[in-house]
């Protein structure tokens, strides 16, 4: 499970993005994390074509933020309120605790959670 920040630094080419597109097939994000990614890049300007040529070249499994993710993400509120958590961070988290995946991000304060989830921080 990928969340935004993991796919911006393939995206964008930044510290530890190069080590993550090797690992990229079959990767999974959810929809919510995508429009996360979406909405990043274009407030950076790229036009939409140029996104979805971008965003359409990788690999990815998107998978629908359902009512079993939204249950899920929202449950996790209480556990991850007092760490800044968003409702992006959380529906990837949902997800990856509905498919029993591990999860993939960029953000170090993410190590500190004790959810039963496992957490890869992908940073250089």
């Amino acid at each position: 499970m990928w969340d935004a920040s993991a796919l911006l630094l393939v995206v964008n080419d930044e510290p530890g993005g190069k080590a993550l597109a090797d690992d990229l097939e079959g990767a999974v994000v959810s929809s919510v994390n995508l429009a996360e990614v979406v909405s990043k890049l274009a407030d950076a300007g790229l036009p939409e074509d140029a996104l979805r040529e971008a965003l359409g070249a990788m690999p990815l499994e998107v998978v629908a933020f359902d009512e079993a993710t939204a249950f899920a993400a929202g449950l996790l509120r209480p556990a991850t309120r007092a760490h800044g958590l968003s409702l992006g961070d959380r529906a990837c988290l949902g997800l990856a605790a509905t498919m029993a995946l591990p999860v993939v991000t960029a953000d170090r304060a993410w190590q500190r959670l004790q959810l039963g989830i496992e957490i890869r921080v992908a940073r250089a």
